[in-house]
Protein backbone atom coordinates (compact mmCIF):
# COMPACT_ATOMS: atom_id res chain seq x y z
CA UNK A 1 0.00 0.00 0.00
CA UNK A 2 0.78 3.90 -0.49
CA UNK A 3 -1.49 5.49 1.81
CA UNK A 4 0.84 7.55 2.71
CA UNK A 5 2.22 9.23 -0.78
CA UNK A 6 3.72 12.61 -0.56
CA UNK A 7 3.05 13.13 3.42
CA UNK A 8 6.14 14.62 5.31
CA UNK A 9 6.55 12.67 8.37
CA UNK A 10 9.10 13.66 11.37
CA UNK A 11 9.16 10.25 13.98
CA UNK A 12 11.52 10.81 16.89
CA UNK A 13 13.52 8.77 18.85
CA UNK A 14 13.48 6.91 15.06
CA UNK A 15 17.27 5.76 15.51
CA UNK A 16 16.43 1.98 16.84
CA UNK A 17 13.40 0.26 17.99
CA UNK A 18 9.59 1.19 17.30
CA UNK A 19 10.77 4.58 15.62
CA UNK A 20 12.68 2.45 13.45
CA UNK A 21 10.25 0.70 12.31
CA UNK A 22 7.76 3.70 11.88
CA UNK A 23 9.91 5.27 10.19
CA UNK A 24 10.65 2.31 7.67
CA UNK A 25 7.01 1.54 7.28
CA UNK A 26 5.97 5.48 6.54
CA UNK A 27 8.92 5.27 3.57
CA UNK A 28 7.54 1.83 2.53
CA UNK A 29 4.07 3.87 1.92
CA UNK A 30 5.69 6.79 0.19
CA UNK A 31 6.14 9.10 2.83
CA UNK A 32 9.30 11.43 3.05
CA UNK A 33 10.65 11.17 6.72
CA UNK A 34 13.42 13.11 9.22
CA UNK A 35 14.31 10.26 11.50
CA UNK A 36 15.23 12.26 14.49
CA UNK A 37 17.21 10.83 17.18
CA UNK A 38 19.33 11.94 20.52
CA UNK A 39 21.86 9.44 18.86
CA UNK A 40 22.91 11.32 15.39
CA UNK A 41 24.50 8.08 14.10
CA UNK A 42 21.74 5.96 14.68
CA UNK A 43 19.55 8.22 12.82
CA UNK A 44 21.51 8.48 10.12
CA UNK A 45 21.60 4.75 9.39
CA UNK A 46 18.04 4.48 9.43
CA UNK A 47 17.30 7.57 7.36
CA UNK A 48 20.17 6.25 4.81
CA UNK A 49 18.29 2.82 4.80
CA UNK A 50 15.30 3.65 3.94
CA UNK A 51 13.02 3.32 0.52
CA UNK A 52 12.80 5.89 -1.61
CA UNK A 53 14.24 9.68 -2.04
CA UNK A 54 14.27 12.61 0.28
CA UNK A 55 14.30 11.50 3.81
CA UNK A 56 16.41 13.16 6.65
CA UNK A 57 17.97 12.43 9.82
CA UNK A 58 18.21 15.29 12.17
CA UNK A 59 19.84 14.86 15.84
CA UNK A 60 17.56 15.75 17.98
CA UNK A 61 17.00 15.99 22.52
CA UNK A 62 12.96 16.09 22.72
CA UNK A 63 13.66 17.60 25.91
CA UNK A 64 15.54 20.40 24.83
CA UNK A 65 12.51 23.54 23.46
CA UNK A 66 15.05 25.01 21.28
CA UNK A 67 16.20 21.59 19.51
CA UNK A 68 12.73 20.44 18.93
CA UNK A 69 11.52 23.94 17.21
CA UNK A 70 14.84 23.30 14.85
CA UNK A 71 13.61 20.04 13.94
CA UNK A 72 10.43 21.17 12.87
CA UNK A 73 11.71 23.83 10.95
CA UNK A 74 14.37 22.06 9.40
CA UNK A 75 11.28 19.77 8.22
CA UNK A 76 8.92 22.67 6.76
CA UNK A 77 11.76 24.43 5.30
CA UNK A 78 13.17 21.70 3.36
CA UNK A 79 9.81 20.10 1.75
CA UNK A 80 7.75 23.36 2.70
CA UNK A 81 4.89 21.59 5.15
CA UNK A 82 4.53 18.78 7.30
CA UNK A 83 1.61 16.61 7.59
CA UNK A 84 2.71 13.92 10.30
CA UNK A 85 4.10 13.96 13.71
CA UNK A 86 4.88 10.79 15.76
CA UNK A 87 6.39 11.52 19.70
CA UNK A 88 7.57 8.29 19.75
CA UNK A 89 10.92 8.89 21.41
CA UNK A 90 10.89 7.45 25.33
CA UNK A 91 12.66 5.61 28.36
CA UNK A 92 11.72 4.00 31.29
CA UNK A 93 13.32 2.28 34.21
CA UNK A 94 11.98 -0.54 36.36
CA UNK A 95 11.65 0.02 39.93
CA UNK A 96 8.55 0.78 42.52
CA UNK A 97 7.95 4.47 44.03
CA UNK A 98 10.15 3.74 46.61
CA UNK A 99 12.82 2.69 44.54
CA UNK A 100 12.91 5.21 42.37
CA UNK A 101 15.26 8.18 42.35
CA UNK A 102 14.37 11.67 41.83
CA UNK A 103 17.09 11.64 39.10
CA UNK A 104 15.37 8.82 37.06
CA UNK A 105 11.83 10.63 38.10
CA UNK A 106 12.79 13.51 36.32
CA UNK A 107 14.79 11.88 33.24
CA UNK A 108 11.51 9.63 32.52
CA UNK A 109 9.01 12.48 32.76
CA UNK A 110 11.10 15.35 30.97
CA UNK A 111 11.84 12.50 27.59
CA UNK A 112 8.54 10.73 27.87
CA UNK A 113 5.63 13.74 28.47
CA UNK A 114 7.80 16.99 28.17
CA UNK A 115 9.40 15.72 24.96
CA UNK A 116 5.70 14.84 23.25
CA UNK A 117 4.28 18.15 24.95
CA UNK A 118 7.18 20.13 22.52
CA UNK A 119 6.77 17.73 19.76
CA UNK A 120 2.78 18.93 19.70
CA UNK A 121 4.09 22.28 20.93
CA UNK A 122 5.82 22.79 17.16
CA UNK A 123 4.56 20.19 15.14
CA UNK A 124 0.76 21.31 15.58
CA UNK A 125 0.81 24.54 13.73
CA UNK A 126 2.65 23.60 11.27
CA UNK A 127 0.62 20.73 10.61
CA UNK A 128 -2.41 23.19 10.97
CA UNK A 129 -1.01 25.66 8.14
CA UNK A 130 0.17 22.88 5.94
CA UNK A 131 -3.46 21.98 5.88
CA UNK A 132 -4.17 19.17 8.19
CA UNK A 133 -2.97 15.92 9.67
CA UNK A 134 -1.56 13.79 11.99
CA UNK A 135 0.12 13.68 15.32
CA UNK A 136 0.66 10.07 17.41
CA UNK A 137 2.35 10.07 20.33
CA UNK A 138 3.07 6.73 22.02
CA UNK A 139 1.81 5.85 25.46
CA UNK A 140 1.72 2.54 26.81
CA UNK A 141 -0.45 -0.20 28.03
CA UNK A 142 0.95 0.59 31.34
CA UNK A 143 -1.39 3.93 31.11
CA UNK A 144 -4.64 1.47 31.23
CA UNK A 145 -3.21 -1.18 33.77
CA UNK A 146 -0.99 -1.89 36.83
CA UNK A 147 2.59 -3.23 35.81
CA UNK A 148 5.07 -4.61 38.47
CA UNK A 149 7.97 -2.05 38.96
CA UNK A 150 7.07 0.45 36.80
CA UNK A 151 5.50 2.95 38.94
CA UNK A 152 7.46 6.32 37.20
CA UNK A 153 7.06 4.87 33.17
CA UNK A 154 3.44 4.18 33.89
CA UNK A 155 2.73 8.17 35.36
CA UNK A 156 4.60 9.25 31.95
CA UNK A 157 2.66 7.08 29.75
CA UNK A 158 -0.62 7.90 31.77
CA UNK A 159 -0.14 11.92 31.06
CA UNK A 160 1.04 10.71 27.65
CA UNK A 161 -2.43 9.51 27.03
CA UNK A 162 -4.08 12.28 28.79
CA UNK A 163 -1.98 15.05 26.58
CA UNK A 164 -2.96 12.91 23.61
CA UNK A 165 -7.02 13.65 24.33
CA UNK A 166 -6.92 16.64 25.62
CA UNK A 167 -4.89 18.01 22.93
CA UNK A 168 -7.11 16.24 20.33
CA UNK A 169 -10.06 18.04 21.35
CA UNK A 170 -8.03 21.29 21.20
CA UNK A 171 -6.81 20.98 17.42
CA UNK A 172 -9.72 18.57 15.43
CA UNK A 173 -11.26 21.99 14.35
CA UNK A 174 -7.99 22.90 13.10
CA UNK A 175 -7.52 19.86 10.75
CA UNK A 176 -5.02 18.35 13.16
CA UNK A 177 -6.03 14.82 14.42
CA UNK A 178 -4.59 13.79 17.87
CA UNK A 179 -3.89 9.47 18.40
CA UNK A 180 -2.01 7.79 20.79
CA UNK A 181 -1.00 3.99 20.51
CA UNK A 182 -0.41 2.07 23.80
CA UNK A 183 1.45 -1.02 22.86
CA UNK A 184 2.42 -3.64 25.01
CA UNK A 185 5.63 -5.47 25.36
CA UNK A 186 7.28 -4.62 22.30
CA UNK A 187 10.53 -6.61 21.53
CA UNK A 188 12.84 -3.61 21.41
CA UNK A 189 16.61 -2.91 22.55
CA UNK A 190 14.13 -1.03 25.66
CA UNK A 191 12.99 -4.44 26.69
CA UNK A 192 16.97 -5.76 27.50
CA UNK A 193 17.97 -2.31 28.89
CA UNK A 194 14.87 -3.11 31.15
CA UNK A 195 15.60 -6.68 31.97
CA UNK A 196 19.81 -6.28 32.31
CA UNK A 197 18.79 -4.80 35.72
CA UNK A 198 17.17 -7.78 37.66
CA UNK A 199 19.16 -10.80 38.50
CA UNK A 200 17.98 -13.46 36.14
CA UNK A 201 17.37 -11.35 32.29
CA UNK A 202 16.22 -14.23 30.64
CA UNK A 203 13.35 -15.09 33.32
CA UNK A 204 12.63 -11.62 33.22
CA UNK A 205 12.16 -11.62 29.64
CA UNK A 206 10.23 -14.77 29.69
CA UNK A 207 7.79 -13.14 32.04
CA UNK A 208 7.20 -10.23 30.00
CA UNK A 209 6.17 -12.69 27.29
CA UNK A 210 3.87 -14.86 29.54
CA UNK A 211 2.03 -12.07 30.53
CA UNK A 212 0.49 -11.29 26.74
CA UNK A 213 -1.99 -13.71 26.08
CA UNK A 214 -0.65 -14.57 22.68
CA UNK A 215 2.24 -15.87 24.09
CA UNK A 216 5.25 -13.67 23.03
CA UNK A 217 6.67 -9.97 22.53
CA UNK A 218 4.60 -7.72 20.27
CA UNK A 219 7.38 -6.86 17.06
CA UNK A 220 7.78 -3.22 16.38
CA UNK A 221 6.48 -3.84 12.72
CA UNK A 222 3.08 -4.59 14.31
CA UNK A 223 3.58 -0.94 16.12
CA UNK A 224 4.48 0.37 12.84
CA UNK A 225 1.37 -1.09 11.13
CA UNK A 226 -0.80 1.15 13.39
CA UNK A 227 1.45 4.71 12.97
CA UNK A 228 0.98 4.10 9.19
CA UNK A 229 -3.10 3.91 10.14
CA UNK A 230 -3.12 6.58 12.01
CA UNK A 231 -1.50 8.45 9.62
CA UNK A 232 -3.66 7.67 6.82
CA UNK A 233 -6.58 8.78 5.72
CA UNK A 234 -8.41 5.82 6.27
CA UNK A 235 -8.44 6.92 10.23
CA UNK A 236 -9.81 10.42 8.91
CA UNK A 237 -12.45 9.66 11.89
CA UNK A 238 -9.98 8.77 14.68
CA UNK A 239 -9.37 11.41 16.65
CA UNK A 240 -8.44 10.94 20.32
CA UNK A 241 -8.43 7.49 20.16
CA UNK A 242 -5.88 4.81 22.68
CA UNK A 243 -5.25 2.54 19.93
CA UNK A 244 -3.94 -0.83 22.20
CA UNK A 245 -1.62 -3.35 20.40
CA UNK A 246 -0.89 -5.42 23.24
CA UNK A 247 -1.23 -9.20 22.09
CA UNK A 248 -4.70 -9.47 24.47
CA UNK A 249 -2.95 -8.31 27.65
CA UNK A 250 -4.79 -5.46 28.66
CA UNK A 251 -8.65 -7.83 27.65
CA UNK A 252 -7.79 -10.10 31.02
Amino acid sequence: MRRLEGRRAIVTGGGAGIGEAIATRFAEEGARVVVADVDADAAARVAEGLEGDGHLSHEADVTDEGGVEELVRRAVSEWGGLDVMVNNAGVGVAATAPGTSVEDYYRVMDVCVKGTILGMKYAIPAIRDSGGGSVTNMSSIAALVGLPDRAVYSAAKGAILSLTRASAIDHIEEGVRVNCICPGTVDTPWVARITAGYSDPEEARERMKARQPHGRLVGPEEIAAMAAYLASDEAASVVGAAMVVDGGMTAR
